[in-house]
């Protein structure tokens, strides 16, 4: 077997180039460094210490984040693919020989940015350069939402009525009270139950949609109809029908809203006209029993489509090129964490394809 070349990694790195290194060019186009004053401001500046290893840095560590979202893997895959791939080494700005983040040093640096709550502000800040170079237009927004699936929990019928109620399941607490008569909980009983709890996802819920089922959560973006950026998202359960989430993203910027018929009723009308006075409201007619849609409502109906079909397109690239909109994490607040993340993996992305053909007013 021939040795190992002094260039090896650097042809490499110049044919990856040639092939069309889709994260390199990630980086030509993202000023990375936009995002450090919110992710180093989660961490408390500690004084540094004789020996040990100094912490990873911050923005590394967040592009890591997206990296996952973008490739929609777990923290152990992404540690051997970090160490496998010459392009995610690229991307981080990593060499060969420098270390790692392991999967449980990501995992800790997720769980501070979710604590913390800051990938909303991380997803507002990106969305003002968007606004300032004039990727988003604001002449017509279109409000939809899909499900991201979690994995399947298999919970009896009376645990699941008890978390459907927002309750525990007695028999997960580690601190049940012990009626009278009965021994206590042994300490082997309470670590199962104390572990059990923490792989239970108590937010997340059962629906089912065009006989299909689905358990976990909602992502409900608002897109911008020319751009096909996201401007802004809200998450739910999956429970949470689609209509409950429109007037929360509705404001006053928006001049034409496109939704499907899953947004009718004069009531929540009303209530986007009251956020919003000038809005104008392009959203499908619904036939009803013994009441079909007239032609010209068909017709009309139709023209919208043209518009409010382009939030399919957001969907289709997060479940094709971006692995699928799923979850592996438990808990509303991790999951509205990565589903933000998620939406802003994507309008990194989108903002890299739109750099490249002319849109919006950057230089």
């Amino acid at each position: 077997m021939k040795g190992k070349g002094f260039f090896d990694e650097e042809f490499r790195l110049e044919k990856l180039s040639r092939l069309g290194d889709s994260l390199e060019k990630l980086n030509e186009r993202i000023d990375w460094e936009l995002f450090r004053p919110i992710v180093e401001g989660v961490f408390p500046k500690k004084v540094a210490e004789k020996g040990g290893r100094p912490p990873f840095d911050y923005v590394l560590m967040f592009k890591i984040l997206i990296l996952q979202r973008l490739n929609n893997i777990a923290d152990d895959k992404t540690e051997f693919l970090i160490n496998d791939r010459l392009s995610f080494q690229r991307f981080l700005g990593l060499r060969q020989s420098d270390t790692v983040p392991d999967a449980k040093t990501i995992w800790n640096f997720r769980e501070q940015i979710v604590k913390a709550q800051v990938a909303e502000k991380l997803f507002d800040l990106f969305g003002e350069q968007l606004e300032t170079e004039g990727m988003i237009t604001h002449t017509g927004s279109i409000i939809d939402a899909t499900f991201v699936d979690v994995p399947k929990q298999r919970n009896t019928r009376e645990e699941n009525k008890t978390i459907k109620e927002g309750k525990i399941p007695e028999n997960w607490k580690e601190d049940e009270k012990v009626k009278e008569g009965e021994m206590p909980l042994s300490d082997r009983e309470k670590a199962r139950r104390r572990h059990k709890l923490a792989q239970k996802d108590t937010d997340a819920r059962w629906t089912k949609k065009n006989n299909e089922t689905h358990y976990g959560y909602k992502n409900h973006p608002k897109v911008d109809a020319e751009s096909k950026l996201i401007i802004k998202s809200v998450g739910s359960n999956a429970a949470v029908h689609d209509s409950q989430k429109i007037v929360e993203l509705v404001d006053e910027k928006d001049e034409v809203v496109y939704a499907d018929s899953a947004y009718v009723g004069e009531e929540l009308h009303a209530q986007i006209k009251e956020k919003n006075p000038k809005v104008e409201l392009k959203i499908h007619e619904k036939s009803c029993r013994n009441k079909p849609l007239t032609e010209e409502q068909k017709k009309s109906n139709n023209e919208k489509s043209k518009t409010r079909v382009r939030v399919e397109h957001v969907f289709g690239f997060m479940t094709n090129s971006m692995n699928g909109i799923s979850l592996r994490c438990i808990g509303n607040l991790r999951a509205e964490c990565a589903m933000t993340l998620i939406n802003l993996a994507y309008n990194l992305s989108r903002y890299v394809y739109l750099r490249k053909i002319g849109f919006g007013n950057a230089i």
